[in-house]
Formats: C-alpha cells, sequence, structure tokens
C-alpha cells in the first residue's frame, strides 16, 4: 500500500499540512521541522502526488513540446537543450511528433491542451497564426522554434538561415565554382525559402547566374527523397560542379546518388549541407556543413518559455524574437572544381 502524507505526518507528529508546507520548502516551517520531515518522508519512502500538487497550484509543472519528426536527428540535440534547461526548474516534457500530418498536430495540440500543459514549445510544424489564437484562448504561453509558416510569431527561436546559406554559397564561389545547385525542402516552407533566397544573394552579389534547371527540390527531408532532384541535375548538358543542400540529411542521399553514377566527391563533385547531424562527420568523405547552434536553441526556447510562465513578470503582449547564428564547417565534402 502506497505510502501518504498523512503516514508522514502521523510519523513526524505533526499536520499533514505541515508535511505538505515542509516538503515544498514553504519557509513558514522552520529549518529544523523541514529536514526532519523530509528525512522522515525518505525513510518511508513517500512520493508526492504530482496530481494532488497541480490541483492545488493550477499548475503540473509539465511542458508540451511537439516535433515534426522524433527521429529527425536535428531535433535530439535541440530536444537535450529543451530537457536540461526545463528539468533544472522542476518541469518535466510532455513530447510528440506530428509527422509532417497536420490532422495528427491539431489533435495533438488538443491533447496536450486537455493534460492542462504549463506551457508549449513547437519545433518547426506548421503553427498558424489561428493555431496560436486557439491555444492561447487557452492560456497556454507558446515558443517557436524555426515555425515554418510565414507568419512571424511572438516568442520565437529563429536560426538567421539566409545569412548560413550565403555563407556556404560563398565558400564554394571561393573554392572556384561558378555552376553551383541548390536542392531545397518542398516541405520545409519559410527554412528552405531562407536558404535558397541567401544562394541566390550570394551568387547575385558574386555576378554568377543561376539556370533554372540548377534549383531542384526533394519532396520531403528523409534521404531517399535526394534522389530524383539529383538525378535530373545529372541529366543536366551542362551540370553544375557543386552542391548545396538544404540539410545533411539531403546532401549524404545526394552524394549517395553520385557514387552510384561512379562520380567522386568532391573531385567530379562538391557537395555541402546544413545543421551539422552527428552523422555528417563520419560519411565518407566528411562532410563540409553548417553547423546550428542546435543545443543552444532548445535552451533559448525553454528560458524564453519559462519566462512567458512566470506569473510575477507583467504581460507586456510584445514581440520576443531571438535569432541566432552558427559557424561554417570545412570538411572534406568540398573541394575546387576539376579543371
Amino acid at each position: 500500500m502506497a505510502v501518504t502524507i498523512k503516514d508522514v505526518a502521523q510519523r513526524a507528529g505533526v499536520s499533514h499540512p505541515t508535511v505538505s508546507r515542509a516538503l515544498r520548502g514553504d519557509r513558514s516551517v522552520t529549518p529544523e521541522t523541514t529536514t526532519r520531515i523530509r528525512q522522515i518522508a525518505h525513510e518511508l519512502g513517500y512520493i508526492p502526488s504530482a496530481a494532488a500538487r497541480s490541483l492545488k497550484t493550477n499548475r503540473t509543472r509539465v511542458v508540451g513540446v511537439l516535433v515534426h519528426r522524433v527521429s529527425d536527428p536535428f531535433y535530439s540535440q535541440v530536444l537535450e537543450g529543451v530537457q536540461d534547461t526545463l528539468q533544472a526548474e522542476a518541469y518535466s516534457i510532455f513530447l510528440a511528433s506530428t509527422n509532417n500530418d497536420r490532422a495528427r498536430q491539431i489533435e495533438i495540440l488538443r491533447a496536450m491542451r486537455e493534460r492542462r500543459v504549463d506551457g508549449l514549445i513547437v519545433c518547426s510544424p506548421f503553427i498558424t497564426a489561428e493555431d496560436r489564437r486557439q491555444i492561447q484562448l487557452h492560456g497556454v504561453p507558446l515558443v517557436l522554434i524555426h515555425n515554418r509558416a510565414a507568419e512571424i510569431l511572438p516568442y520565437t527561436i529563429y536560426h538567421d538561415d539566409r545569412y548560413g546559406a550565403r555563407r556556404m554559397t560563398r565558400h564554394l564561389i571561393e573554392l572556384g565554382h561558378t555552376r553551383i545547385a541548390y536542392m531545397g525542402n518542398a516541405r520545409a516552407g519559410r527554412v528552405s525559402n531562407e536558404r535558397l533566397a541567401g544562394f541566390k544573394q550570394e551568387m547575385h552579389a558574386a555576378g554568377l547566374h543561376v539556370p533554372d534547371s540548377y534549383i531542384v527540390h526533394a519532396a520531403s527531408a528523409q534521404s531517399p527523397a535526394a534522389r530524383e532532384p539529383t538525378q535530373s541535375l545529372l541529366a543536366l548538358d551542362v551540370p553544375p560542379t557543386a552542391l548545396f543542400c538544404f540539410d545533411d540529411v539531403l546532401a549524404i542521399g545526394a552524394m549517395h546518388v553520385l557514387h552510384e553514377a561512379n562520380f567522386q566527391v568532391p573531385r567530379d563533385w562538391s557537395v555541402a549541407g546544413f545543421d551539422d547531424i552527428a552523422l555528417a562527420e563520419f560519411v565518407n568523405p566528411p562532410l563540409t556543413t553548417f553547423n546550428q547552434p542546435k543545443y543552444t536553441l532548445g535552451t533559448q526556447a525553454a528560458q524564453l518559455l519559462l519566462e512567458s510562465m512566470d506569473e510575477s513578470q507583467p504581460n507586456d503582449n510584445a514581440s520576443h524574437v531571438v535569432t541566432l547564428r552558427g559557424e561554417i564547417l570545412i570538411r572534406a565534402s568540398t573541394a575546387p572544381p576539376k579543371g
């Protein structure tokens, strides 16, 4: 039979409200009494009821975290940052993934509201202004990481994708490439558009023409999705000598297709990615990429959510948009063009 707060109170010779106050660190209980009650609770194996505590405080100490896909290697480090920051403040995480399914996303958000999460962190799925309005009608603070919708919503953490794309494109140009292609992700919305815009801006700044045929899009962010767009580039009368991909997963898929076609990277083609997932350093050849501060994206998002949930702070309805910048990591998949 589970030990109750009344059992602790009986052993300690105090009332159960006193036990409750002592266990939550209430200063109305003397330090000596608090220490003795906590020792007794430990000896008896008493575990406070989170459900009962939430009824009293109207807080569950649970934060909902919604991601596009749990298996996406990009989000593992983002989630680590979120979790480390929230656990330090005694919050638990309710984690779910949408798998790019809009109906599933709506259902998950409804379930999180029903379970009375104290706040929401949404990583990348399409959250519109209407979604935000519905969430906030229930009084749930919301922070977005890399929101893919067109709207710039308050409490958002972004990476400066345009800057990263320009920096990567400049690297390829400095190597001597003039025929550079870009492979986007058709499902990535604003993020892919920003990276494409940065690529075009840097090419234009260098006075380099980008044929329409050099802009291709994969159907998703899965490695196999890189096959068709890579093959379309290989079939061109004048193919590119370098390929900049939306992310590392597509870049790795593109390198696989090039190897199948008996092309060597970087001798015949230079290939660059974006994100610096854990695998990028260990493929053959190691992938040149742009390292987003993924862990920091998670910690900053969690910190912003904690601030928005702080009832002692005034709700100024102001926009809190944080933009981070990463750095380029030059590895062996990029080199000067052959000849």
